[in-house]
């Protein structure tokens, strides 16, 4: 059974299990992280020296990093949500480091202003900056699913699975929500998925 460490309200493990959700793997989560600690702890360092959630234990195959751990369950049982082909997986690519270099710097100082700042000590000038960046790169976003169900085209793949978990966090943020069509239809599509479900739209704390 596969064992992932890591708190279920991180958007990095919400990632993996989606994953696994989608796969239909047995799996059991364990709580590390936030509230729970552990991840400084020796045992845990030596899973990963990062000190960082997640962490994939596949029968003693120790693997860390979201999207390196969401490519390796893909590939190791035998999914088409990564493409062999090479074209289409730079466009899974493409997408999964976009999430994590541009959509997830950009939303965190609104996300950690609004969610986990209290009232008093809220910086608004850092969180409206943070607003105003996001929904611009949720722009990108829409005008690249015109005319496709999905990131990279017609089915769901690993390009969806990052940006989707972040958007999710994005439109539960009391934030402006600028009118994006095809983001939003391909968000509800997203909603009608009971992996996303189970793992990702869980109360945003």
């Amino acid at each position: 059974m596969l064992k992932v460490y890591g708190r279920s309200n991180s958007v990095n493990v919400q990632k993996v299990m989606w994953v696994i959700g989608e796969l239909g793997l047995d799996s059991e989560r364990l709580d590390v992280g936030g509230p729970f600690g552990q991840n400084d702890q020796d045992w845990y360092l030596a899973l990963n020296p990062m000190g960082r959630v997640p962490v994939l234990d596949d029968d003693g195959y120790v693997l860390w990093e979201s999207h390196s751990i969401i490519r390796y369950l893909a590939r190791q049982y035998g999914s088409d949500l990564y493409p062999s082909d090479a074209k289409a997986c730079g466009d899974a690519d493409k997408w999964m480091d976009w999430q994590i270099g541009f959509q997830q710097p950009a939303i965190t100082p609104a996300f950690w202003g609004l969610i986990r700042t209290p009232e008093a000590d809220r910086d608004m000038a850092a969180i409206h900056a943070a607003s105003k960046e996001t929904a611009a790169l949720q722009g990108i976003v829409d005008r690249h699913l015109q005319g496709r169900d999905f990131m990279a085209g017609k089915h769901l793949t690993l390009a969806d699975i990052p940006v989707g978990a972040m958007t999710y966090r994005w439109y539960g943020l009391e934030v402006e929500h600028p009118n994006y069509p095809n983001l939003r239809a391909w968000y509800d599509r997203l909603t009608q998925r009971p992996a996303y479900r189970e793992h990702v739209m869980l109360p945003i704390t």
